[in-house]
């Protein structure tokens, strides 16, 4: 969708906005421009100032100086429901509903028609709901219970109750960060109908290729500070990364070239019932293996098997030559395999313990003598893992849930190391992190294969398979279905295999 030629007045206008939280300034002097029937990219690594923008557009926050424009005319937002009353809806990564609520109640909460005698009319709600989910081109039952949608259907509803409530400016915070393809593009398809239908949305995202795909413009944010507003048309992708970073990022992906060694892990006709079967492969010292394919193909749960959380039914697996034991997380870790899970504040991290502690809790043996947990001993471990991987945090003794995504992924990935490990395996290693912290994260892979660690690499973004492995796996519905090697491995090929087709140009 081509952006207007000539926009004309914002529905909504930030101008030479500032905002301190005691002695953290974090926005100085930004500009911002939401137009209507335009989808606007607001970009910048974590901390750069974008949560900060969104509580400011949605009521949570007030500016200390500067503007904040609606339709041209000042307003001050006292809350958010003040904001939303004016036609601002913020959709966040993770909606918060009412889950023993039906649909309906959910997207009216707050704002339920009623009938004589003050009682809700939940024919006419559930009316107006079908309407709105058939507008949108969701097939959602209104009447149906809100627990066990999915995150994608969660979002839709947070879009319905916007639609009801007449907004016209609607900020997406992060919306695909849990989403699968299929779900992603079905948001984006939804999202490009309310800006034909004349809203401004905001759309925040990590993932450039999703900027690139669905908006027109973008304004960068660094440090606090505005950077740049561009048409997307204009600003290619290296030159958008170097606004955002403030640095020269002279690739994405800093691969390395690493003396390949002897096999490390061998796994052997690994099969368990209904997620995956049949699955062999060999990881060598020294090299990167990526396991690529489509949501549900089975990659987490063959990692999964491989540690020990889950069980497996049949097939071996091998460490150093030597037979690991099935179900046995502890023996995984003693036999030298450590493994960062796809979703870090749910299964990498205690969120609310101290980074110091996250840090030590593969390593508890160490820091405990006698059974005793030493905290000198925790701190020295957190410290010179921080230091390698350069964590940015306040104090050590602070909550996990304090950092940023990045530096939280920092902090997994610096309890596992802290292991010594001979097979890492990363599921999902860069998810929901700013573009530097995965560069940063990708130089740290690179470094520990040459350092004679065999990787594992799982991610659902093709670009960092290809960029990171030298050898591609790829599985379809449980079975893998191609293997290909570095030269072999492009997104034509890795997606062939990924829909079931088999290694392209071959008989599979």
């Amino acid at each position: 969708m081509a952006a207007p030629e000539h926009p004309g007045v914002p529905l909504l206008e930030l101008r030479d906005v500032s905002k301190s939280f005691q002695a953290v300034r974090a926005l100085r002097g930004v500009s911002l421009a939401l137009h209507a029937g335009e989808i606007h990219a607001l970009a910048g690594e974590n901390g750069a100032g974008k949560s900060t923008v969104v509580r400011i557009i949605g009521g949570e926050h007030q500016p200390d100086s500067g503007e904040v424009l609606l339709d041209g005319q000042e307003v001050r937002f006292s809350s958010p429901r003040e904001a939303q009353q004016r036609g601002v809806a913020v959709i966040h990564q993770e909606p918060i509903q009412f889950p023993d609520l039906s649909v309906a109640e959910n997207v009216f909460m707050g704002r339920q028609p009623l009938r004589p005698g003050r009682r809700v009319d939940r024919r006419a709600m559930n009316q107006r709901a079908g309407e709105v989910f058939e507008q949108l081109g969701v097939p959602i039952d209104p009447a149906r219970q809100t627990r066990g949608l999915s995150i994608a259907d969660q979002q839709i509803i947070e879009i319905a109750k916007a639609l009801v409530a007449d907004a016209r400016i609607i900020v997406m915070d992060e919306p695909t960060a849990a989403l699968s393809a299929v779900e992603a593009e079905r948001l984006f398809r939804v999202a490009r109908g309310l800006a034909e239908r004349g809203a401004a949305l905001l759309f925040i995202s990590h993932r450039l290729d999703e900027m690139y795909a669905l908006c027109q413009r973008v304004t960068v944010l660094r440090d606090g500070a505005f950077v740049t507003t561009e048409l997307m048309t204009e600003i290619d992708s290296e030159t958008l990364v170097r606004r955002m970073v403030g640095r020269s990022v002279e690739q994405l992906f800093p691969k390395r070239d690493t003396e390949i060694g002897e096999e490390v892990l061998v796994v052997d006709g690994l099969s368990r019932a209904g997620e995956f079967r049949d699955i062999s492969f060999r990881v060598c010292r020294g090299e990167i293996v990526g396991l690529a394919g489509l949501v549900g193909s089975g990659r987490s749960e063959v990692a999964r098997a491989i540690f020990g959380v889950d069980e497996r039914d049949s097939g071996s697996v091998t460490v150093n030559a030597k037979p690991l034991p099935a179900g046995n997380p502890r023996a995984a870790i003693d036999r030298g395999i450590a493994l960062v899970p796809e979703d870090r504040r749910e299964q990498g991290l205690v969120l609310d313990l101290a980074i110091e502690r996250n840090a030590s809790l593969a390593r508890l043996r160490k820091v405990s003598p006698g059974g005793i947990t030493r905290q000198s001993r925790e701190r020295e471990l957190a410290t010179r893992w921080g230091k390698r991987l350069s964590l940015k945090a306040g104090k050590l003794s602070d909550p996990a849930a304090t950092l940023s995504g990045g530096n939280q992924q920092k902090v997994v990935l610096g309890k596992w190391l802290a292991t010594e490990p001979s097979v890492l395996i990363v599921d999902e290693p860069t998810r929901g992190i700013d573009i530097g912290a995965k560069v940063e994260v990708h130089a740290l892979l690179s470094e520990l294969a040459a350092e004679g660690i065999a990787i594992l690499l799982i991610s659902s973004e093709l670009p960092e398979v290809l960029g990171m492995a030298d050898r591609v796996l790829v599985m379809h519905e449980g079975r893998i279905t191609a293997e290909l090697s570095r030269e072999e491995a492009t997104e034509e090929t890795v997606m062939y295999a990924a829909t079931g087709n088999g290694k392209k140009g071959s008989a599979a």
